[in-house]
């Protein structure tokens, strides 16, 4: 435990609640929509909700302009920021305070067969390793934190979508 300097902002508890109120009321699965555009070599425009577009490009090494994260660090920062509102919701249920919360994540990947042009012979593709690192801190001992970390990895909607299978469709429009 260490003594409290400053804090992240705070979650709303009551906010917290009337939301877990609402979901338990009408438990009905939600459904995500995001459009992706592209602009032209590896550069996509990715719109969510009325929000402006987020960009996704490849590194020059992979014959992009680096302007932008690519695909599969998107994923690791969506896993990250998961675990980020996660751990945010339980503090807050708790009543703890945090102080610092930074989430470092690396992944191994394969891209020898990468957009079905490369090594075709050893189709591996995606990640094969994922690794999470979580520098958390505020007013709760370390075990309690740890349990928290623990708490937020198991009811991650990201981490679940990436530990199990799931039918993924994909067809012309």
């Amino acid at each position: 435990m260490s003594d409290v300097t400053t804090t992240l902002a705070p979650i709303s508890v009551d906010g917290l609640k009337e939301l877990g109120e609402k979901n338990r009321a009408n438990p009905a699965d939600k459904t995500l929509k995001v459009k992706t555009v592209c602009e032209g070599k590896f550069r996509s425009l990715n719109y969510a909700r009325d929000l402006d577009a987020f960009v996704v490009d490849e590194p020059p090494g992979l014959l992009g302009d680096n302007t932008a994260p690519n695909p599969s660090e998107i994923v690791l920062g969506a896993f990250g920021s998961c675990l980020a509102v996660g751990l945010q919701a339980n503090a807050a249920a708790r009543g703890i305070t945090l102080t610092k919360l930074e989430i470092s994540l690396e992944g191994d990947i394969n891209i020898t067969s990468t957009w079905g042009t490369g090594e075709l012979a050893k189709p591996q593709i995606g990640f094969t390793d994922v690794r999470v690192k979580v520098d958390i801190d505020g007013d709760a001992s370390k075990e309690v934190l740890a349990e928290m970390v623990a708490h937020a990895n198991e009811w991650s909607p990201v981490s679940a979508t990436l530990r199990n299978p799931m039918p993924v469709s994909v067809e012309m429009a």
